[in-house]
């Protein structure tokens, strides 16, 4: 397994993660629904987003951010590749991540 630290931009995962967060994102993962992932889509193969695992499709994940207010994701852009899990924040408040925010 690879893992990978990956800087938060934007407010989509908040309250879950914040912009400038800092997190570890390990490849190779088994996903579930609730996790929080790295994806990337087809529209845009060079842009990697962190949204949180909602459903597999034939074609991927169906993933939303945390804010559905602030937030570009499978609403707008389809089904995501998922590339990674994400199960740690390591800056500023390092912490394991948990399921979704209810």
């Amino acid at each position: 397994m690879r893992w990978r630290r990956v800087s938060v931009r934007g407010p989509s995962m908040s309250p879950t993660l914040r912009d400038a967060d800092v997190v570890l994102a390990r490849f190779g993962s088994a996903v579930r629904s609730g996790d929080v992932v790295l994806v990337r889509w087809s529209a845009r193969p060079g842009q990697l987003s962190v949204k949180r695992a909602a459903l597999p499709s034939g074609t991927g994940w169906w993933v939303l951010g945390d804010n559905p207010y602030g937030s570009t994701d499978s609403r707008t852009l389809g089904a995501a590749e998922v590339l990674a899990v994400v199960g740690w924040r390591l800056w500023p408040r390092p912490g394991r991540l948990r399921g979704p925010v209810e």
